[in-house]
């Protein structure tokens, strides 16, 4: 006979092992608060009505498809940049690495009297070839990935200007809109289409499609929840199998492709590049992507954020203009989304964690 028997009480129930955790269901609004574009969709959100009412012309269909076409230009560019910081890294020579393709194309089809076909094509391989250099050079030295890149984008951008002269004896590359195969390559590039009777530009397009392929990437394949994790602790990702340096160069690539792509739009929308365009676009690629979630140290964002922040760029930059304002606030008010959006994307997370 038991003590418990004995003594004429019962001993209470011992509890079985409770449901596991990670299998309890989170509610939709959880999940919500959890996604990191949340603070991008906000304040996207906010700055649409602001716009809407203080610029009357705004919310017209064409004043709107310029928006988008804005937005477009910067936003393919924001994908692969939000993809390697998510993987933990910068791309300083982004911006340069943009107009180095155009010219490539613009050139050698131009100076070697190619269909504008080969000039993009030679164009594709040597701006890989340029994203496979910085990755190369930052998993051999294993130097900041910031340094790396800023030192290509010096060269790059004394390359862009010093080549250029050499070959047109111009700071701009000839044109060549009377190049064979220029119509064909404008209508994959820089064509316009007429769209429930507004002209919209297929950039626009080109951009949705990026944002897809890259948001499928990231969310369905091995190969995403390998950028997520060399970017939250690449010591830990290397210890479980995961390709750290082959990630890693491959996330360079992925902004040198973007790069290029970019460029053959700036090549077939005007048939003519300047040599010194692109400084300083590398960094509003990075505030796209920050205003859209993408931490700084690595391993969190999304590519849907990155293009809300590019939409975010875009509204600001036409906004302005719609609503008649002097142009140099523009400026001020993207600095300002970059510190609201960075902050409430902040506040969310920590809301997030402390719940869960």
């Amino acid at each position: 006979m038991t003590r418990a028997a004995s003594s004429g009480v019962a001993e209470p129930p011992v509890a079985g092992p409770g449901p596991d955790e990670r299998l309890a269901r989170r509610s939709p609004l959880r999940r919500l608060l959890g996604r990191p574009e949340l603070g991008a969709l906000l304040g996207a959100v906010a700055l649409f009505v602001f716009f809407s009412v203080v610029a009357d012309a705004f919310l017209r269909a064409g004043s709107f498809s310029t928006v988008l076409y804005a937005s477009s230009t910067f936003g393919i560019m924001a994908v692969g940049v939000s993809l390697l910081m998510i993987g933990g890294e910068f791309d300083l020579s982004a911006g340069v690495l943009v107009t180095s393709s155009a010219l490539i194309a613009a050139l050698t089809a131009y100076q070697l009297t190619l269909n504008v076909w080969a000039g993009v094509a030679i164009s594709l391989v040597l701006t890989l070839a340029l994203g496979a250099a910085n990755g190369l050079l930052y998993v051999r030295t294993r130097l900041p990935s910031f340094i790396v890149t800023l030192a290509t984008f010096f060269m790059l951008a004394g390359l862009n200007l010093g080549v250029t002269k050499a070959l047109t004896g111009n700071v701009a590359s000839d044109s060549v809109r009377d190049m064979d195969g220029f119509d064909s390559a404008r209508a994959v590039f820089a064509s316009d289409m007429d769209v429930l009777g507004v002209n919209v530009r297929i950039t626009v397009l080109w951009w949705l499609l990026f944002v897809a392929v890259a948001t499928w990437i990231l969310l369905r394949t091995r190969t995403g929840n390998w950028i997520f994790a060399v970017g939250g602790s690449a010591d830990s990702a290397r210890a479980v199998g995961v390709p750290v340096d082959r990630v890693k160069i491959g996330l360079f690539m992925g902004v040198a492709f973007c790069a290029w792509f970019s460029g053959m739009h700036l090549v077939f929308a005007f048939a003519t590049v300047q040599s010194g365009e692109g400084v300083g676009n590398e960094f509003l690629y990075i505030i796209c992507a920050v205003i859209g979630g993408c931490l700084l140290t690595g391993g969190y964002g999304s590519a849907i954020g990155a293009a809300i922040g590019a939409f975010i760029f875009g509204m600001t930059n036409k906004g302005i203009v719609y609503a008649e304002w002097n142009p140099d606030w523009f400026r001020f008010f993207l600095g300002a989304m970059l510190l609201i959006a960075t902050v409430v994307n902040l506040a969310v997370r920590r809301r997030v964690e402390r719940t869960s």
